[in-house]
């Protein structure tokens, strides 16, 4: 654009912050309202692939990334009991290789903290806390975001990145059923001492197994290492991230299963054992009103067995950024913004939600059939993490 508009973000979340970025780096004036009292993350690991990972490269992060960042060497997917391997494909060095950059584990709260940082370098007004998002009124080109308590900021773009019940998405596509998925989310945070020098190197071992999985992973350098278990219960319906839960019961949960996965949750924090339920949510159809759009969850939200929600998030914030550049028309950078973004996020979206049912089958020999046919790792590297946001052709 010639003339760099003036652009609003509801929500601080990852997406929010890296849109903010890219923005701010372009030289867009940029402001970004979060409803909570300070900056900060809930929940524990994250994973990143090299598909978002250059735009972090592309914001100045390289060398941040490696200081907060694990480097995982493989996935691995074995049966829940035995142990046994269904499946690797090789990351570390390989990934790079194919694909262009790293692949990492963070924690969220590390992550967000050193993007916050860096859009705070760029301009250390951009961000505004205390700020609970209502809606939003247009006037020709002007988009005007109401507040609780009745203050108002005027711009020229609003951008809705407010999460999975996202007040933006609401007043663009009314409201969205949420579906309970049936599955329950325990998560747990072990230092890696607790569990002696010859548990696992650093992989991202996912246990499959009939009716439930459990992914682990180190964060922090290898200093922790992240457990998170999905397990079919009709019965525990809170979506919240922050609700604590009994260590007995996710230990029960879990009882049949290998030595190793026991051994995590044996020396878990008894206090410290989290738990929601995992809800589901159409993506939307329509990305955009006038000069109002959607970013991340508030556009595709997505159930967490592909790992690529946040990356998908960063994404958009690299794209829309290319687009905005690209017009002089925010309603047509918008326009290509959606066409670009749409069939990619959808299709991760259904390949989240396959994996759920791939990691629950019922037999042990269903499992080995299932993994015989499918070579994720090639799959993945071909369509997923070798896709480069800053460069892919927009059409």
């Amino acid at each position: 654009m010639s003339e760099k508009p003036k652009v609003l973000i509801a929500g601080a979340g990852l997406g929010g912050i890296a849109a903010a970025g890219c923005l701010l780096q372009k030289g867009y004036r940029v402001r970004v309202f979060e409803q909570a009292a300070e900056l900060g993350e809930v929940g524990a690991g994250i994973h990143l692939s090299a598909n978002a990972v250059k735009v972090l490269w592309h914001l100045g992060l390289t060398d941040d990334l490696e200081k907060i960042g694990s480097k995982p060497k493989a996935y691995i997917f074995r049966l829940f009991h035995s142990g046994e391997v269904l499946q690797t494909f090789a990351l570390g060095e390989e990934h790079y290789r194919l694909n262009g950059a790293p692949y990492y584990h963070f924690h969220r709260a590390d992550l967000h903290d050193l993007l916050a940082r860096r859009v705070q370098q760029l301009d250390p007004e951009a961000i505004a806390l205390h700020s609970t998002v209502e809606g939003f009124t247009q006037t020709g080109s002007t988009v005007v975001l109401h507040f609780r308590g009745g203050r108002r900021e005027v711009g020229d773009l609003l951008i809705g990145a407010d999460g999975i019940k996202s007040v933006i998405r609401e007043q663009i596509l009314g409201a969205t059923e949420a579906h309970f998925t049936g599955d329950t989310a325990w998560r747990v945070l072990v230092p890696k001492g607790r569990l002696g020098n010859d548990f696992k190197d650093r992989v991202i071992t996912v246990w499959v197994g009939p009716g439930a999985h459990a992914v682990t992973y180190y964060v922090r350098g290898g200093d922790l290492l992240n457990f998170v278990g999905l397990v079919e219960n009709p019965n525990w319906k809170i979506e919240s991230w922050v609700v604590k839960s009994d260590w007995s019961e996710m230990r029960d949960d879990f009882s049949a299963w290998n030595s190793d996965v026991r051994r995590i949750i044996d020396n878990a924090d008894k206090d410290q054992c989290y738990r929601w339920a995992l809800f589901d949510r159409p993506s939307a159809n329509r990305w955009s009103q006038g000069h109002v759009t959607l970013l991340g969850d508030s556009a595709h939200p997505m159930l967490p067995y592909l790992a690529q929600g946040a990356a998908m998030a960063i994404e958009d914030a690299a794209v829309l950024t290319r687009c905005l550049d690209m017009f002089d028309s925010i309603e047509e950078a918008l326009a290509v913004y959606q066409r670009n973004r749409i069939s990619r996020t959808d299709r991760v979206v259904q390949e989240s939600s396959a994996n759920g049912q791939l990691f629950h089958l019922k037999t042990e020999e269903s499992f080995r059939e299932a993994f015989g046919k499918r070579k994720l790792g090639a799959e993945r590297n071909h369509w997923l993490y070798s896709y480069d946001p800053l460069s892919v052709e927009l059409v």
